[in-house]
C-alpha cells in the first residue's frame, strides 16, 4: 500500500511505499510533478486487464502486481495487492510513466485530494 500526498510549495504528488512493497516495487517513493497530472480515478476492475511485459518488479497473478510494466508502448506503474483498493493515476509529459496503479488506504479521499489538488494547478 502507499501513501499519496501533495506538496504544493514544490508541486509534486508523492507516492510513498510501506513495508514489503518497497521491496515488491523496487522502489522507496515515486515523486511526479503535479503539472504532469491529469487526473485520478478509483478503478478495481483494472487488476483484470493485461499487464504488460514487466520491466522490474514483482507480478504473483492474483496476489501481487508491483513495479514496472509496458503495455502496448505505455508505461505503467503498478502496487497493487488489493484491487478493490486501486487508484490509476494519469500523467501526461512523464518522464518514466504514462499511468501509475497504485493501491491506497481509501481510494476516494486519494482521487478527490489529486483532482482538487491539480483543478487549484
Amino acid at each position: 500500500m502507499a501513501l499519496i500526498s501533495i506538496d504544493r510549495e514544490r508541486g509534486l504528488l508523492t507516492a510513498e511505499f510501506q513495508g514489503l512493497d518497497k521491496l515488491w516495487t523496487l522502489k522507496n517513493r515515486l515523486e511526479i510533478p503535479l503539472a504532469h497530472v491529469r487526473g485520478a480515478t478509483h478503478d478495481p476492475g483494472i487488476a483484470r486487464e493485461p499487464k504488460g511485459i514487466r520491466v522490474g518488479g514483482t507480478h504473483l497473478p492474483g496476489v501481487i502486481t508491483a513495479g514496472r510494466f509496458r503495455r502496448d508502448g505505455e508505461r505503467l506503474f503498478w502496487e497493487v495487492k488489493n484491487p478493490e483498493k486501486a487508484v490509476v493515476i494519469e500523467l501526461a509529459d512523464a518522464e518514466s510513466y504514462d499511468r501509475l496503479v497504485i493501491e491506497v488506504d481509501d481510494p476516494r479521499a486519494t482521487v478527490t485530494l489529486i483532482e482538487q489538488s491539480i483543478a487549484r494547478g
